[in-house]
This record gives structure tokens, sequence and C-alpha cells, in this order.
């Protein structure tokens, strides 16, 4: 099995006095796809953001294994941040056009002299005629598509998805879940994906873990969970029943 690149332990945050995740022990793996379903307000993106570290856990541990080290939201230095990149399922673009938002992210990184970098994203998310147009201009599904390049660009050694293909077209949809593969494929990227698409998830992913109430109920490798699930509860989820 790959090293691990995140391990939680005895983990549980809170909103105000309401408890929206409690796992209590997860290992993620370096070059794996795991993807995070179940129904909405389960904790999936909360847990994608603790694993961005952009909040810190309200009890318990979550570490990530960058440099040889276990960092923290607390410790962790700005390259090791720099490792994760994030797209939100509501992207906030700049005042900018497109490409503009996409280099701003290399600029911050002091690597913003990458033209055919750029160019090769813009082209792969079918985005090269749109380069020039105002971020203020774009559809949803555009401003998804300029995220995740946006991300990308960015050669992250992890990548965290939260519902990236929300509001695209089956064109897009398709577009970038081979985009994900290839990502993983040519590259070992790391890949974390909350997804409502169980059939996605399928798809994509190396591992799938099922998420209710903020509890991890089960996870497996993909076709351990769908076809051999061991609680009731994911079995009743992945044949699509409603009893939640």
């Amino acid at each position: 099995m790959s090293a691990p690149v995140y391990e939680l332990n005895n983990l549980q945050h809170h909103y105000g006095t309401r408890t929206v995740l409690q796992i209590d022990s997860l290992t993620l793996h370096e070059g794996e796809i795991l993807a995070l379903v179940g129904p909405n307000g389960s904790g999936k993106s909360t847990l994608l953001r603790l694993l961005a570290l952009l909040e810190a856990p309200a009890e318990g541990s979550l570490r990530f294994c960058a440099d040889g080290q276990r960092v923290s939201y607390h410790n962790a230095s700005i390259h090791q941040r720099r490792q994760l990149a994030m797209v939100f399922q509501r992207p906030v673009l700049l005042n900018r056009n497109v490409q503009d938002n996409i280099k701003y992210g290399l600029k911050l990184h002091g690597r913003d002299n990458v033209p055919q970098r750029i160019g090769r994203i813009l082209q792969q998310l079918s985005l090269s005629q749109l380069a020039r147009e105002s971020a203020r201009s774009l559809s949803g599904g555009e401003i998804q598509r300029v995220a995740l390049a946006r991300a990308l660009v960015l050669e992250p050694r992890i990548l965290l998805l939260d519902e990236p293909t929300a509001n695209l077209d089956p064109h897009h949809v398709q577009l970038i879940e081979e985009i994900i593969r290839q990502q993983h494929q040519d590259h070992g990227r790391t890949i974390v994906l909350v997804t409502h698409n169980i059939f996605q998830a399928r798809r994509l992913a190396t591992r799938v873990g099922l998420l209710l109430n903020g509890i991890l109920v089960e996870i497996a490798p993909t076709e351990e969970f769908f076809s051999l699930p061991t609680d009731p509860r994911t079995a009743a989820f992945v044949s699509g029943e409603y009893v939640y």
C-alpha cells in the first residue's frame, strides 16, 4: 500500500452547538482517488475544507504528510500548503478575464512566467476561446471550468474537488472526468472528490466513502463498496432507497 497523505484520528468538527463531523479513524493514501458520497448536510464539504487545511478540527487530529513530516492546520508551512489545491462547489473568480484568473495563483507562487502551461490548460478545458472574456460574463458551468483550470495549472500534489461537474452539460462532464483520470494516471495525483453522483464515483474512484450525519459509515475499494457493502445503510444508499 502507498504511503499515507492524511491521517485522521478521533476527529470532530462543530458549527455552533451542532456536530457536523465525527470520524474515528481515516487514512488517505498517495495516488488514490477517494470519492465521498452522501446526502446534503452529511459533512462531505466540511471534510474537504479540513483536508485543505482551511479550518482546524474542533477535536482530535488531522495530519497532512508532507516533506517527511506530519503537519496540521496550525503548523503547516506555506510550501506545504501549496501542495494542496481545492476547487469549491461555488467558486469565486476575480474581476478579470479568464486567462488572468488562471495566472493569478501562479503569480502568488512566483511561477507566472509559464504561458505554455496556461495555454495547455485552457485548451484541455475548452476555454481557449474564452481566454480574454471577463469572468463576469461566464455561465455557472464556465466558472467551474475556470476554477478547475486555476487549480490544475498549479500542478498540486493533492487535488480536492467539491462537486466539480455540478452545472455542467453531459459533454463537459465527460471532459472533466477524463481530465481527472489523466491527472491520476499520468501524474499520480492524489484526488479527493465530493460528488452526489454515485455513477461518477464508481467511474472515477479507487475508493469510496459514505458519510451520513457527519459519520463515516463505510469506506472501501470502489467495486467492493458498490457490490459488497458491509453496512445496510450503504446498501440502501447505493440501491437508491430514500431512507435518510
